[in-house]
């Protein structure tokens, strides 16, 4: 499903229920020693979909450890994301040489949560929001909004190091399958040239609301 708004260039490797034969190496096993079920099967299972991406990339097998605000530190080379949610888990992987950063993140295609919309949108995306709606009843923008929030996240922090909060990117959908993110603070310079947004893509799909973003080099 997630290949398809994603460029040829990112190997992408996803699950929808957590298979017997994924297993976690002793440094990841570490990590999840004492975390309840829900978590251990998400995370097994992701880093099981991250190995055989990696395998696909002609890599050997390696250990996906949380590093910083716990994002997956991925081998020297490699740049990549994962996703996990009820009934879905993904890795996507890529050659840094090919790709500069890619960002998923997939959620239940049901509303947000009482409360949590004012919390993660501007003002002016709850408008954009509402004029969406009437027009497009069929798709929960609430929830794809967070999606593409959380996709924005996960494509800037590998480039910064820094937290990057739900109220400084500004989403605007587009209800033919993609999403611009402009960027309310300074952005990362790669190459020279600063990052001022980023460009995504989004579909529904299985019950779930999936949104990408990829930077290639």
């Amino acid at each position: 499903m997630i290949e398809k708004i994603l460029p040829t260039a990112v190997v992408a490797v996803e699950a929808y229920d957590d298979p017997p034969e994924a297993t976690l190496l002793p440094e990841e096993e570490a990590v999840v020693a004492k975390s309840v079920d829900k978590r251990r099967r998400e995370f097994t299972t992701a880093r099981h979909c991250a190995r055989q991406a990696l395998a696909r990339l002609g890599r050997p097998p390696a250990a996906i450890l949380p590093g910083e605000r716990g994002a997956p530190q991925w081998p020297g080379g490699v740049v990549g994301s994962m996703t996990h949610c009820a009934g879905y888990r993904a890795a996507v992987l890529a050659e840094a040489a090919d790709v500069v950063t890619v960002g998923i993140d997939a959620e239940p295609h049901v509303p947000l949560p009482e409360g949590v919309l004012d919390a993660v949108t501007l003002p002016d995306e709850r408008i954009h929001l509402t004029v969406l709606a009437k027009n497009h009843a069929d798709v929960h923008w609430d929830k794809l909004l967070f999606a593409a929030k959380e996709s924005v996240y996960k494509s800037w922090f590998p480039l910064t190091r820094k937290w990057l909060g739900f109220s400084e990117a500004r989403i605007r959908m587009n209800p033919k399958g993609t999403f611009t993110a402009d960027l309310l603070v300074p952005g990362p310079v790669v190459d020279g040239r600063e990052i001022t947004g980023f460009d995504g893509r989004w579909l529904t799909a299985n019950g779930l609301v999936v949104a990408a973003i990829t930077i290639t080099a």
